[in-house]
């Protein structure tokens, strides 16, 4: 197994984030430090790897220039052959571009471990005359609290040396250097090349508090055995990736850079959980300095949600996404409790995780003909899903749980309950019943009926049958008039009502109001201030339930938002008769507001493609929530027209399963060409897209961004199953023919034939679209 020779440049989806890779034992969390690699970009423009050292510098680049005949060479642009990537993996880039007429250079960045940074070139000359030139290795460094790089004699060898913050970052340089002529901090090698010869040259950067530290670990560094290091992570990647190629070799690209930023996210086994576990997001811009800490700065917990996505990115490792489930088990109470965000201190602890568990355990388990369930491990499953039916979660006792807050939801930026967005409603999560977290509880226990099946343990398999029977009942109760779709509901007046504005006012005083409802209603109040020394308290009055009531509101009970504050009312009204303000200012103004819970919302939608087929094909065509890369998450006013890339998975996955594969090829695209032009313009994932534009939005180098790998394999029908064996189902409902590689399986699947090549050169070919299971032939069950 070997890894693809790539051959991109300036204009192709690109991923050049560079970070130390745990699979290969050298991160420290506490002290970890990532590098992007930029392809002409900074002052000066050039091949230059830079970082922040976690936030404990301004900035920090090391990049090459090439001196001859009297010239400097350092901008990619301007070189005869610019700079083309043709190997990456997780921690390691290789480049080859020609700096000028006849010289050839591959240059190597390689991050071996979280306080270093290495590279090599490897420089030919392919002229028919001797070349004489010398490689100028420079290093910026724009310290916090120290001094730039300048140039050091350290143990008879030109090092640069700098300081920054707590660190002392060291640069050395093989090959005999002298400090360069440039006007950067340099080490230079001259170097006299004959026709056809070549030189070799290997640097390395350290970061370490103590100087004389940093100056060794770089030169042991520079002294590691490259080709047998770089034969190991090659090796490690290709055993663990899935290689695609199809008729978009954009597409090619970005799954190839997806499971290399998803490899990078991960981290080793901490905070008290067995095995490895992740971080969102992992940038040169991200703050890194917490030594002795035993996880990363900004690893908060994982939670199910990116959990999933992640393991549908590295659908070539289901090692690690046996890993995760093994945390959360770990994670969970006796009682079946299982924290929102497992493995670290963090308010949304204490908030129950979402029920996907069972989702996770089928991927790794389940999905395979072959997969057996570990024994114990279906009464745990069982226990997280009934921890939902405790009365905390269940308000009204109907039978009918509600979430306890956006975030354990997945919906923390949605503008109906999220207060930040300046059309955000601020709406109390835990007064609404989403059909979504019906339809996620039927189809976990219809996944934990068929685990069971799949242990022979009938009694239990029926008993959970009807446990997915029940909740399908609920999601089939959130039914809009007129059957087309499912709608969220109040959780005590069960309506589901458009959204409008009941009355505007401004200052304090007595409001007198007369509201009445046909129905009883909940109230929103929207508070806008204009001093912040306001003190506001309000007192609602009117009837509910029958009755006459009046609802006391304190400072302490409003959701704050900056200068905005929001206030869900405990009583749903009948009639309102008046509003009672204190402490607000001449200029505080206040909104009484129905929320609006009748919108369009993808949630509801996938609840209706996964409990309605029928439904399913009214989504897509035409939608009201369709957008070119992708379906929004809601109709509802917002800042940009969002798409939220694992909403929209599930989504896909919905449509797969009620047998919509076109349908879901179709989405597939959409969302695709959003990450690719991302990858081209930013060379980046984001954690969302402008559905009108697909540009990035939100946090850079996102977990959420990438692009899913095992959604796409699902589309196309074909499944890596134990043994060495493929499962396919239906036929390739792409454009193109679409080979994947797999630990030396390949499969590709045209329109109506599938071949397969087994690691020992068997082939085989199918026609047949039904799903079945092809193993080599010793291997056929």
């Amino acid at each position: 197994m070997t890894m693809r020779n790539w051959y991109l440049g300036a204009g192709d989806p690109l991923n050049l984030t560079l970070a130390a890779d745990f699979r290969l034992g050298e991160l420290t969390p506490g002290s970890d430090i990532a590098w992007e690699v930029e392809l002409g970009g900074g002052d000066p423009p050039a091949l230059a790897a830079r970082t922040t050292y976690g936030l404990r510098a301004r900035a920090a680049r090391i990049f090459p220039r090439f001196l001859a005949g009297g010239q400097a060479l350092a901008e990619p642009a301007r070189f005869p052959a610019p700079p083309r990537l043709r190997r990456f993996a997780p921690n390691f880039l290789l480049f080859h571009f020609s700096p000028l007429a006849g010289i050839e250079v591959d240059a190597e960045f390689w991050v071996p471990s979280s306080q270093t940074l290495a590279g090599r070139f490897g420089i030919a000359n392919h002229s028919e005359n001797r070349q004489a030139l010398a490689l100028d290795l420079c290093a910026q460094l724009a310290p916090v609290g120290g001094r730039a790089f300048s140039p050091l004699l350290a143990q008879t060898v030109n090092i640069l040396a700098g300081r920054t913050s707590d660190l002392s970052p060291v640069v050395f340089l093989t090959g005999g250097p002298r400090p360069g002529p440039g006007p950067y901090p340099s080490l230079a090698v001259d170097l006299v090349l004959p026709p056809g010869g070549s030189r070799q040259l290997t640097w390395a950067h350290a970061a370490l508090p103590d100087q004389q530290a940093s100056f060794e670990l770089a030169r042991r560094t520079a002294a590691r055995p490259w080709e047998a290091e770089r034969a190991r992570l090659e090796l490690l990647n290709a055993s663990q990736t899935v290689e695609v190629a199809c008729g978009d070799q954009d597409w090619d690209a970005a799954f190839a850079f997806s499971q290399k930023a998803a490899f990078s996210l991960f981290f080793p086994a901490c905070g008290g959980l067995p095995r490895p576990s992740f971080v969102t997001s992992r940038r040169p811009d991200q703050a890194g300095a917490a030594p002795g800490r035993e996880f990363p700065p900004h690893f908060d917990g994982q939670s199910l949600f990116d959990a999933l996505h992640l393991s549908d990115a590295l659908a070539g490792a289901p090692q690690l996404a046996e890993g995760l489930l093994e945390n959360f088990l770990a994670a969970m109470r006796e009682d079946g409790f299982l924290p929102c965000k497992s493995g670290a201190d963090n308010p949304a602890g204490r908030w129950l995780a979402p029920p996907l568990l069972a989702g996770l355990a089928w991927k790794v388990y389940g999905a395979g003909r072959r997969a057996q369930i570990p024994d114990g491990m279906l009464p745990r499953l069982r226990r997280f899903l009934e921890a939902w039916d405790a009365p905390e979660h269940d308000r009204d006792r109907d039978g009918f749980p509600e979430w306890d807050h956006p975030l354990q939801a997945g919906l923390e930026d949605h503008p109906l309950f999220d207060p930040w967005q300046p059309q955000g409603q601020g709406l109390d999560i835990a007064t609404v019943e989403t059909p979504i977290l019906a339809a996620m509880l039927q189809r976990e226990y219809r996944l934990l009926a068929e685990m069971a099946g799949q242990a022979g343990v009938d009694d239990e398999r029926e008993a959970l049958s009807a446990r997915a029977e029940a909740c399908r009942a609920l999601v089939e109760s959130t039914r809009a008039p007129g059957g087309r779709r499912h709608l969220m509901r109040d959780r005590d007046a069960h309506a589901s009502p458009a959204g409008r504005t009941l009355a505007r006012k401004r200052g304090s005083g007595l409001h007198p109001l007369k509201l009445a409802f046909e129905r009883p209603q909940r109230l929103l109040l929207q508070l806008l201030l204009a001093s912040p020394a306001s003190q506001p308290r309000f007192s609602l009055r009117g009837r509910a339930d029958g009755k006459a009531v009046r609802e006391e509101v304190a400072r302490a009970s409003l959701q704050w938002a900056g200068e905005r504050a929001f206030y869900t009312t405990r009583h749903c009204y009948t009639r309102l008769a008046e509003v009672r303000c204190q402490g607000l200012g001449r200029n505080d103004r206040f909104t009484l507001a129905a929320p609006n819970l009748a919108a369009e919302d993808l949630a509801c939608r996938l609840a209706s493609v996964r409990e309605t087929p029928g439904l399913a094909a009214a989504l897509l065509p035409g939608g009201r929530l369709l957008r070119p890369f992708g379906v929004l998450q809601t109709a509802l006013p917002q800042e940009a027209p969002v798409v939220r890339l694992p909403w929209n998975r599930m989504l896909g996955e919905a449509l797969l399963e009620n047998g919509m594969r076109v349908e879901a090829a179709a989405l597939f695209a959409r969302l695709m060409a959003g990450i690719v032009a991302n990858l081209k313009g930013q060379r980046a994932f984001y954690a969302a897209l402008q559905g009108e534009t697909g540009a990035g939005l939100g946090e850079r180098e996102a977990l959420a961004g990438l692009a899913p790998l095992g959604l796409f394999l699902d589309v196309l029908g074909v499944r890596f199953a134990p043994g060495g064996c493929v499962e396919l189902d239906g036929s390739n409902p792409f454009p193109w023919p679409v080979t994947v590689k797999y630990r030396g399986l390949a499969v590709t699947r045209r329109e109506d034939q599938t071949e397969i090549v087994f690691p020992d050169g068997q082939a085989l070919a199918v026609d047949d679209p039904s799903r079945c299971l092809v193993c080599p032939q010793e291997e056929q069950p």
